[in-house]
């Protein structure tokens, strides 16, 4: 059986930590974008002046303390070695820095590697360890806000399909058929639980999940 080398194990290892800092910032940023959007089209549609404010999105601020707004130095910022150098506080105020950073950064590194010893280095490795970078980022920000955005849940979903049909193709009906289950399941409890209680059991990012979860593990997923 061969072995991938320990270079590449090193090389995927460190590639995973870095991918892992930019779910962080996926994850603490996301859903702040998302809400300032909704409070826009609700001005919107009231027919309010737009907020102005400073642009922010993914790249725009630079890495800053969230209390005292302290740009990040770039060594300070480096994957899991900035935030042991600085014993998990920040280097200006000593604010302490939440686990969720360093937490991340190792799950995304160790998935890398995860994927790499049960598949290999292949184009369905990718597909693979991307899925599992969209799973972590979802558990996170639903953890931490309740939420499970479109923006995320629905690519997962079409990415399931897609990677059934390009590498296989003999579980693309059974993958449609896991989507659907997984959707109208979770939609059902969610009306019958309405219809019951008058109160709402979960959201409608979790029908989407679901049904993300049963692009990728097929309708076998749910038996």
């Amino acid at each position: 059986m061969h072995h991938p080398p320990f270079t590449l194990w090193l090389i995927v290892l460190l590639m995973g930590l870095c991918l892992g800092s930019f779910l962080n910032v996926v994850i603490t940023r996301l859903p702040v974008m998302l809400m300032r959007g909704w409070r826009n089209e609700a001005r919107e549609a009231l027919e309010l002046s737009a907020e102005h404010s400073p642009r922010f999105n993914l790249a725009t601020p630079g890495s800053m303390c969230p209390r005292c707004e302290t740009p990040i130095a770039w060594h300070d910022n480096l994957p899991l070695i900035g935030w042991i150098k600085r014993r998990g506080r920040c280097a200006a105020c000593q604010t302490p820095i939440s686990l969720q950073y360093p937490l991340v950064e190792i799950a995304g590194g160790l998935l890398a590697v995860a994927v790499l010893a049960l598949h290999g280095l292949t184009a369905e490795s990718l597909f693979i360890y991307g899925a599992c970078l969209v799973l972590l980022v979802l558990a996170v920000i639903d953890f931490r806000t309740q939420l499970l955005p479109d923006v995320i849940t629905l690519p997962l979903l079409w990415a399931g399909l897609l990677f059934q049909l390009l590498f296989q193709p003999l579980m693309l009906p059974s993958a449609v058929i896991g989507a659907m289950v997984g959707y109208l399941s979770l939609w059902s409890f969610y009306w019958l639980f309405k219809l019951v209680t008058g109160k709402e059991g979960m959201g409608y990012g979790d029908f989407k999940l679901l049904a993300a979860l049963g692009a990728w593990l097929g309708w076998s997923f749910y038996r």
